[in-house]
């Protein structure tokens, strides 16, 4: 520093030649922390599977890059990422029925994954069986499935994901839910509470003679945990826009993509304050109709509607493009990628796009990606990549 003054660390006087040296050595030291941080980004090390879907001796070893499964239809591709996503998040992206995931001939399944880490390795196990599931990490069982959220981050795209564009607000609310309580455990609280709360508001209102005093306690902690919801998601959404307007233009080239929150209570109305002035409705009605539950997300793709205006190539380009923006964003909020999983993605993407979109997918992300056409992908693909393919739920790589 100039005029004479050493520079300090924590109040050290670094004039001291030795306290020097030491300063150099701590600095130098976390800085390679740093490099071996990024050299060291989250992905999939192995994953086991057994008696899950049509799966059979599964033990998956991809590389940290790009990784592309191929197979005919129903031979277990999907049933590979669902996999990898039941250890993530504790849930399927197909059913609600965990029994269907078990293999026909057996009772039970066992999922096993080793994701390495920016600073340490995750090991997952999930058990089910006979309709109980278990989940342990590191060796340490998780008393309840949410305790597993955001120890392995994924990203998942499957053809059923153009319904967060096309299909019902419910689908779109589902999204924020799932990839902020992956995110943020005060949000997860929040959103346990909220609706264990508005189950308990909405069975009072079905009563005989609903007790005021009692909708006045459900309405206190509605609002308080309502509250904590809207904020998140409006925050999640404006990031998330603004990651998603890039990604659709890398892969659309020619339209805009604008994401926009539309929370059922304006922002500037204290949610206490409309929960009050919609009692007399909720009771005619015997549900609760206002809140956060009713909260939606509205994509404009060229500033026209998605849902309404676009074509299904437009709707599917908008969906990718919010998993592509959650990628950057996930990546923003813990400091590295998460695993992108790209379940049949390429099948209804024109050749330009598809080249477009594995273009767009960033060099330091794993991916995942299944794929049915055993021809285009090696004049496609301009990255190395790794190369399985799958039949009949047996797993080999090329």
């Amino acid at each position: 520093m100039s005029g004479g003054n050493e520079a300090t660390l924590a109040g050290t006087d670094l004039s001291i030649p030795y306290l020097k040296e030491l300063h150099k050595v701590f600095s130098a030291a976390f800085l390679l922390s740093l490099s071996e941080c990024y050299n060291a980004r989250m992905h999939l090390v192995a994953l086991q599977a057994s008696g899950f879907r049509s799966l059979t001796g599964i033990d998956f070893q991809p590389t940290p890059g790009l990784n592309v499964i191929r197979g005919h239809n129903a031979q277990g591709k999907t049933s590979l990422l669902e996999a990898l996503l039941f250890l993530a998040t504790s849930k399927s992206h197909r059913t609600n029925i965990e029994a269907e995931l078990v293999r026909d001939s057996d009772v039970g399944f066992q999922l096993r994954c080793r994701v390495q880490r920016c600073d340490r390795e995750v090991v997952t196990e999930a058990n089910w069986f006979k309709g109980v599931k278990r989940f342990r990490v590191n060796g340490v069982s998780q008393p309840r499935t949410s305790d597993i959220l955001g120890k392995v981050n994924v990203v998942f795209f499957s053809p059923e994901d153009a319904a967060l564009v096309r299909g019902s607000a419910s689908n779109r609310r589902r999204f924020l839910d799932m990839e902020l309580s992956q995110l943020s455990p005060g949000y997860l609280f929040a959103l346990q509470q909220y609706r264990q709360v508005l189950k308990q508001r909405n069975e009072l209102l079905r009563a005989f003679k609903p007790d005021p005093a009692l909708v006045d306690v459900w309405d206190d902690q509605l609002a308080s945990h309502g509250e904590v919801l809207i904020h998140e998601r409006m925050a999640f959404v404006r990031e998330l826009s603004a990651f998603a307007a890039k990604a659709y233009r890398r892969i659309a080239e020619t339209e805009d993509l604008e994401v926009r929150y539309q929370p059922d209570i304006p922002l500037d109305s204290p949610i206490i304050e409309v929960l009050n002035e919609a009692r007399e409705s909720d009771l005619r009605n015997r549900v609760t109709t206002r809140g956060p539950h009713r909260d939606e997300i509205v994509l404009l793709a060229g500033g026209r509607a998605a849902r309404q205006f676009a074509s299904q190539g437009q709707q599917r380009t908008a969906a990718l493009a919010l998993k592509l923006a959650e990628l950057e964003l996930v990546k923003d909020r813990v400091g590295e990628y998460p695993v992108l999983m790209l379940d049949d993605v390429l099948s209804e993407l024109d050749l330009k796009r598809c080249k477009r979109l594995v273009e767009a997918i960033p060099r330091e992300a794993q991916c995942l990606l299944t794929t049915t056409d055993l021809e285009r992908l090696d004049s496609m693909f301009g990255v190395p990549c790794a190369n399985f393919f799958i039949q009949g739920g047996r797993l080999e790589k090329k």
